[in-house]
């Protein structure tokens, strides 16, 4: 993929499928220790040990309506290739975390992405999901949680409404402007 906003986007139907109404997203650009890690944790039904290895199979899928799953291979073979890895951490019944490492500078790592498009996409079809964004770079942070949003709007307004979704996009493009120092990758 040419975004390592897609992977996430691919990720995170894997936590929608799991009954997740929680998903906790991190993403930390350390710069001075040229490392980029994306946490991805949410409160799904969970994995056993011999499941949460297996998955790193791209021929291993819980899916019916075919016989691969190739969201976490690929997201394992894009870290492998920029000098890093993809931990998986499960427990039945309370959730999984995935913690996939790269080198920040190398040359094969793909870009982040347009993560505020990739944010609308997943509260299009979430309404019952809550999501928290972490966007860390170095000591500076943003964060976005869907939770807050709610409780502002309160219940008569959804978040997938077409001027919510709006204000998503622009909120989330600005915060991570402004953690870039104003510049807009």
């Amino acid at each position: 993929m040419k975004e390592l906003a897609l992977h996430i986007l691919d990720l995170v139907q894997n936590s929608i499928t799991a009954d997740a109404d929680l998903i906790k997203l991190t993403i930390n650009e350390s710069l001075t220790s040229d490392i980029l890690t994306i946490t991805l944790e949410d409160n799904g039904c969970g994995m056993d040990a011999v499941q949460a290895e297996e998955v790193k199979d791209p021929f291993v899928t819980s899916r019916t309506s075919r016989k691969v799953g190739l969201g976490i291979p690929l997201m394992l073979a894009a870290c492998q290739r920029c000098e890093g890895n993809l931990l998986i951490e499960s427990k039945i019944n309370v959730g999984t975390k995935l913690i996939c490492t790269f080198k920040h500078s190398h040359i094969d790592r793909a870009p982040i992405g347009n993560m505020a498009e990739t944010m609308v996409c997943l509260l299009i079809g979430a309404d019952n999901i809550d999501f928290i964004y972490n966007h860390i770079i170095d000591q500076e942070e943003f964060c976005f949680d869907t939770r807050e949003i709610r409780q502002a709007l309160g219940e008569e307004v959804a978040l997938s409404s077409p001027e919510v979704l709006d204000w998503v996009k622009d909120y989330i493009n600005e915060g991570l402007s402004n953690l870039r120092g104003g510049v807009v990758k």
